[in-house]
């Protein structure tokens, strides 16, 4: 915070300047969720996931985001079937996935521009494995 002299007076005016950053490192991949939730669901052998698919218009392609989070068998299958074998995979126009993997507990975070085979047109996954 920066604190400037405005004229003659007294008077101050405070500046607030932004800082970048966050981004997606907040997501179903992060440190902090996998520690606290993705430990808890470990303990109730459990994963959960979420994700939103839309179509692009006049395309047979889709963009795709989702993520997972819990025990490190079941966090991927947690995610939507027509994204679950791209994270990791270099097969579309743009494929973004994380995965962050602490002792049992794993958090993935997937986007995808592209061709997904059986995505809908319009998508809204939530699951709990």
């Amino acid at each position: 915070m920066d604190h400037n002299r405005v004229g003659m007076g007294d008077e101050r005016r405070i500046v607030r300047r932004w800082r970048g950053g966050g981004g997606c490192g907040c997501g179903c991949a992060s440190v902090l969720v996998v520690l606290t939730l993705g430990l808890v669901l470990t303990l109730l052998n459990a994963g959960i996931g979420i994700g939103v698919s839309v179509r692009i218009p006049l395309t047979d392609s889709n963009l795709t985001i989702a993520g997972s989070v819990g025990k490190k068998e079941k966090a991927a299958d947690a995610l939507p079937n027509y994204v679950r074998g791209k994270l990791g995979g270099n097969q579309n126009f743009i494929n973004q996935s994380n995965t962050l993997t602490i002792w049992v507990a794993e958090g993935t975070a997937i986007a995808v521009l592209g061709h997904q085979e059986g995505a809908p047109l319009i998508d809204l996954h939530l699951e709990a494995r």
